[in-house]
């Protein structure tokens, strides 16, 4: 069964719908979204370390109880979530898909697919089967006859179907003007000032390939003393041809009628500053430093580029999965989506063996978890936890300095004594 069909067979057209009234006064429909930036190498490589940092991420289904204390239920979506959502797709392939399109277009849907379960007191629930990214070719948002948002999906086949807008999940990115979808008021991509630039980068490179170029194909003048006509002017030049690429020695023989001046091979190149300034305007559109796009960076440095451009996406997933996953009784109870991010986090071995010391004096890891920071399998009896001596209860504190306050006093009355 297809993946339209399937969705179909969820989301029908049966109900009567009206066009969605926006506060700014533009109807709630959009296109297919332009990518001309995406020609760019430097765009690309971009969005590709973004969309793979991503892609480490482990979405899990858990419940927080009154105690703060987190749960993992068993059920359809920690099942899904752990290695692959849809039939098509592994985890790591799932984010990845998500957070091009979310580049791309400035928005991503991603939508369910579900069973419904009614329990003996005729009480429904969903069983999920499956998430799919998509790429709408339009996206029209309506409204029934009750008011309630419906979102109506456009496909370049010519399939289409309508679901309600709290059941898709909408990731958006640089959302400001338009009041549903993501970008530029009309709710595309705003790339205008980033082309711009890219503009000038092409122009720049395609003028290095071009002076190279002419640079390398004239490589001398030969000036002919007599007045010929043009088959004359190409049989000496053709004698001069014959005469450099027959000499052996270097030294070419030429009669009275011609003399030949070398031309100095000095291709003209833009200055390096030129050309990182405009690299770093698209580096810097995206979030992207030097030392991440070339893989060469240390702690801190990822620690930047994760907190500027990779933590605000682990939040806008976790919260639009929850919101469109779950009830507002169940968001009540603690269910929600996480995105955990621990193969993400960057260190270093000297980094590592520091949170080992620190963390491990404290007793915060198990002898599995010292031994997953570096790398290294679990083994048996690995789930025993050490901890320092040096550290006290901070309910026992008061108690131990008096009880040594007292002994201290003790000590000087009987030496008094």
């Amino acid at each position: 069964m297809k993946i339209i069909d399937r969705l179909k067979s969820i989301y029908s057209d049966v109900k009567q719908f009206t066009r969605a009234k926006l506060l700014s006064g533009y109807a709630a429909i959009f296109s297919s979204f332009g990518n001309d930036v995406y020609k760019s190498d430097v765009v690309q490589n971009c969005i590709d370390i973004i969309a793979t940092e991503i892609s480490k991420l482990q979405p899990k289904h858990i419940r927080i109880d009154n105690k703060e204390m987190q749960h993992v239920p068993k059920g359809s979506l920690n099942r899904l979530f752990k290695f692959s959502p849809n039939e098509l797709m592994t985890t790591k392939d799932f984010l990845e898909k998500i957070i091009w399109l979310l580049y791309l277009n400035y928005n991503a849907f991603i939508l369910p697919t579900y069973e419904l379960y009614t329990d003996p007191s005729g009480n429904q629930s969903r069983n999920y089967t499956g998430f799919y990214p998509m790429n709408p070719s339009q996206v029209d948002f309506i409204q029934d006859g009750i008011g309630t948002l419906h979102v109506k999906l456009y496909f370049s086949g010519g399939d289409h179907f309508t679901i309600p807008y709290s059941d898709v999940i909408h990731l958006r990115k640089k959302f400001s003007r338009n009041e549903i979808m993501g970008g530029g008021l009309d709710g595309r991509p705003d790339n205008a000032a980033l082309l711009k630039v890219l503009e000038i980068n092409d122009t720049v490179l395609q003028g290095l390939e071009k002076g190279v170029k002419s640079s390398l194909s004239i490589r001398g003048i030969l000036k002919i003393h007599t007045v010929t006509d043009d088959d004359g002017q190409k049989a000496e030049r053709k004698k001069l041809e014959d005469a450099i690429e027959k000499g052996t020695s270097g030294i070419v023989a030429l009669d009275m009628k011609g003399d030949y001046t070398p031309l100095p091979l000095d291709p003209k190149m833009v200055d390096k500053d030129t050309l990182e300034f405009l690299e770093n305007k698209a580096l810097h559109w995206y979030g992207v430093s030097k030392a991440i796009l070339s893989r060469d960076y240390n702690d801190d440095q990822y620690q930047a580029f994760y907190e500027g451009t990779l933590e605000p996406l682990v939040i806008s997933l976790g919260q639009a999965f929850s919101k469109a996953i779950f009830t507002s009784r169940e968001l009540e109870v603690g269910n929600e989506i996480v995105f955990y991010q621990k193969d993400m986090m960057y260190m270093s071995t000297k980094a590592k063996l520091e949170v080992m010391k620190t963390a491990g004096e404290q007793g915060l890891l198990n002898d599995n978890q010292k031994l997953a920071l570096l790398g290294y399998p679990p083994r048996a009896g690995g789930e025993r936890i050490t901890q320092s001596l040096n550290y006290i209860d901070i309910a026992l504190i008061n108690a131990y300095q008096m009880g040594n306050k007292d002994k201290t006093k003790g000590g000087t009355n009987n030496e008094q004594e």
